[in-house]
C-alpha cells in the first residue's frame, strides 16, 4: 500500500487521539500492529504519521512477532535512556561554537570553509570527543532556534546621497501626471531568453514520468537566437505591453517599443494626453547616460506631439522599478517550466499572462534590425529640444515636441580627412599626388569593408544572423583618410605615434591599432610607403616643415592652451 497523503492524515488523526492515553510500551505495540496491517512500507508510513522514529515502530513489530507475554506494568516516571545532551553537558556549547557566524566562530575550525550539514557537524563533534548522531544534531539545532536558510538579497551597496530625494521626486511627478489624466509608464528590458528546446526554470503539471525533453547544453541556436522582451507597464491602467525583439537591445529598440505601445494602447487609453512620464532604470538601453536614448525620444516626442518627461531611478535601485514586480515577475511565473521553443511561444506566453488584480498584457514580435554602436555627437546632442530639471537634471529631463535645432556641419565622409587634418594631404607629407591619393583611398575602401567584417565575425564568433545594410556600427572616431594620414606620418616621416595621437586628438592606443590595420590594408593592396629624406621627431618639426613649404596648419589644441596661459600671465602682470 502506498504512502498517500490521505492515508497518512487518517493515521495521524487516529494516533493523535489514542496515543496520549497509552504508556510507552503500549504506544510501541500499537504502532507496530498498524505497520504490520499495512504491509510493505508500513513502518515508514506509521512513523511519519505518528511523528516517531522508524526504529520505534520496528521495535513494536519485533515485540509483537516475538510472542512475548504482556509485562503487566509500565515504566516508572523518569525511566528510560538519558538524552545524549544530558549525559554530555559540553555537547550543546561545542555544537554552537561550530555553527556560529564566521566572525564569532573559531577561525581555526576545519568547518569554517565547508558546508555545515548535520552529518558533517556530527562527524566533527565526534572527532572532538562528543559522540552524537546527525539526527540528534538536527534536533539540538532546532531547539536552539536554527533552521535551513538561503541568502537574502538585501544589501544594495553604497547608496547615492540623493537616493531618497529622487524617489520622492519620482513619486511627485507620477502623482501629478496621474491626477491630470496623463499617462505614466515604467519601462525596462527583461532578461534575454534563449529560444529553442532549452531548460526553463520552474515546474508545471505533466503526466508522471514524462517530463519535457530539452537540450543538455544552453548554446544559442544560430537561427533562432534570443528573445529580448522590452516591457512598458502603465501604472494607472495596470496594463502591460511587451515588444519581443530578435536583434539587439539598443536605445532605438527601447524607444520603438514605447512607440508601438503608444500606437496600440496609449493613444486609445489617453486620447487627450499632451504629456507622457517615463520611469526607467539608470543603465541599459534606457540609461540616463545614453545619448541615443534621448535622441530617439526626441524623435518620438516630435512624432506624437507629446511632451515626454523621463525620471530615472538612482543607480543600484532597479528592483524598485514597477515594471519588474508588476509585470516581469508574473510573466516569469506564467511560463515557468515551459521551454520557449519559438518566438511565437514567447509572444503567446507573455500575452496570456494575467493576475487576480486584473493585469492585462499585450505582446508583439519585433523583427526589426537595431545596429549597435550608434553614437550621438556633441553637436547633435546640443541640438536636442531637451530641458533638464532643476533637481538632478542628469536623472530628470523633458523632451519637447519640437524639431532639432540646425546643425552647422554634417559628419565627415569616411573617405575624406577631418577638416582640421586636411592640410596633411599635401604631397609634401604623403609623397603622393592628389590623383594617386584618391586612387589609393578608393582601393583601400573596398579592402577596409572586408577587413572590418572579418574582424566583427571574429569577435562575434559567427556570421551575423541578420545581415545589415552596411551602415551598422558606430561612426568612427578617425576616418579612413585620417588613418592613412597617421600611417604615412609615422612610416614616411618617422613621426612618433604619441605625437600623431596628440595631433589627431585621440588616445595613443587608438593610433597604434589604426596604423596596424592600415598597414595590413596596404600590404594587401601591394602599396609600400617609402621613407622621406627628412625625418620628424615631434610636432614642432612637423609645423616647421609645413611653414617652410608655405602651408599654414591650423592652431593646435596644446598651442591654444599655451596661448591662453600666456594671456593669463600677461593679465596678472
Amino acid at each position: 500500500m502506498g504512502d498517500s497523503p490521505e492515508q497518512r492524515a487518517l493515521l495521524a488523526g487516529k494516533f493523535e487521539t489514542i496515543l496520549p492515553h497509552l504508556d510507552e510500551r503500549q504506544r510501541r505495540l500499537l504502532l507496530g500492529a498498524e505497520a504490520r496491517s499495512i504491509g510493505h512500507g508500513g513502518i515508514r508510513l506509521v512513523a511519519r504519521a505518528a511523528g516517531v522514529r522508524e526504529a520505534t515502530v520496528s521495535a513494536g513489530v519485533y515485540e509483537l512477532e516475538s510472542g512475548e507475554p504482556p509485562l503487566g506494568r509500565a515504566r516508572r516516571p523518569g525511566g528510560g535512556r538519558k538524552r545524549v545532551v544530558d549525559l554530555d553537558p559540553g555537547l550543546r556549547d561545542a555544537l554552537l561554537a561550530l555553527v556560529e557566524p564566521d566572525v564569532r566562530g573559531d577561525p581555526m575550525s576545519p568547518l569554517r570553509w565547508t558546508t555545515k550539514s548535520t552529518r558533517t557537524l556530527a562527524a566533527e563533534l565526534t572527532r572532538q570527543g562528543h559522540r552524537v548522531s546527525a539526527d540528534t544534531v538536527g534536533d539540538l539545532l532546532r531547539e536552539e532556534g536554527f533552521s535551513l536558510q538561503g541568502n537574502a538579497k538585501t544589501i544594495e551597496g553604497s547608496g547615492h546621497p540623493d537616493r531618497d530625494g529622487q524617489f520622492r521626486y519620482i513619486n511627485e511627478q507620477a502623482r501629478a501626471h496621474i491626477d491630470a489624466g496623463e499617462p505614466v509608464v515604467s519601462v525596462d528590458t527583461k532578461k534575454k531568453e534563449l529560444v529553442g528546446t532549452y531548460k526553463n526554470a520552474g515546474q508545471q503539471w505533466l503526466p508522471a514520468g514524462r517530463p519535457v525533453q530539452v537540450s543538455t547544453h544552453d548554446f544559442p541556436d544560430a537561427q533562432l537566437g534570443k528573445a529580448i522582451p522590452y516591457g512598458v507597464y502603465d501604472l494607472a491602467a495596470n496594463t502591460g505591453w511587451v515588444s519581443v525583439g530578435t536583434d539587439h537591445d539598443t536605445a532605438a529598440f527601447a524607444v520603438e517599443s514605447i512607440r508601438r505601445w503608444w500606437e496600440a494602447r496609449g493613444n486609445l487609453d489617453y486620447p487627450a494626453a499632451s504629456r507622457l512620464l517615463i520611469t526607467a532604470d539608470a543603465g541599459g538601453s534606457n540609461g540616463y547616460r545614453t545619448r541615443a536614448w534621448k535622441a530617439e525620444l526626441a524623435a518620438l516626442a516630435l512624432e506624437t506631439g507629446l511632451e515626454i518627461t523621463v525620471c530615472h531611478f538612482p543607480p543600484g535601485t532597479s528592483k524598485w522599478n514597477k515594471v519588474e514586480h508588476r509585470l516581469f515577475s508574473h510573466i516569469t511565473m506564467n511560463w515557468r517550466g515551459r521551454p520557449l521553443t519559438s518566438h511565437e511561444v514567447v509572444v503567446n506566453s507573455i500575452a496570456a499572462t494575467t493576475t487576480r488584480t486584473g493585469l492585462a498584457v499585450r505582446a508583439a514580435l519585433d523583427t526589426g534590425t537595431y545596429p549597435t554602436g550608434v553614437t550621438i555627437g556633441d553637436r547633435q546632442m546640443d541640438a536636442l529640444p531637451l530641458d533638464r530639471h532643476t533637481w538632478h537634471g542628469d536623472w530628470n529631463y523633458t523632451l519637447r515636441p519640437k524639431p532639432y535645432a540646425e546643425i552647422d556641419e554634417a559628419p565627415d565622409p569616411f573617405d575624406q580627412p577631418s577638416p582640421d587634418l586636411a592640410w596633411l594631404c599635401h604631397p609634401l607629407f604623403t609623397g603622393l599626388t592628389a590623383v594617386e591619393w584618391d586612387a589609393l583611398i578608393v582601393q583601400l575602401l573596398a579592402l577596409h569593408d572586408d577587413q572590418r567584417e572579418a574582424d566583427l565575425d571574429k569577435r562575434r564568433g559567427h556570421r551575423p544572423r541578420i545581415k545589415g545594410d552596411g551602415t551598422t556600427g558606430r561612426r568612427p572616431m578617425l576616418t579612413l583618410a585620417d588613418r592613412l594620414l597617421a600611417t604615412v606620418l609615422h612610416y614616411r616621416l618617422a613621426l612618433p605615434q604619441v605625437a600623431v595621437a596628440t595631433l589627431f586628438n585621440v588616445h595613443p592606443g587608438t593610433v597604434n591599432r589604426r596604423i596596424r590595420d592600415v598597414r595590413q590594408l596596404l600590404q594587401t593592396a601591394g602599396h609600400t610607403i617609402q621613407p622621406a629624406d627628412h625625418q620628424l621627431a615631434d610636432l614642432d618639426a612637423l609645423h616647421d616643415l609645413a611653414t617652410t613649404a608655405g602651408i599654414t596648419p591650423p592652431l593646435r589644441a596644446n598651442q591654444q592652451v599655451d596661448d591662453l596661459q600666456a594671456l593669463t600671465t600677461w593679465h596678472w602682470f
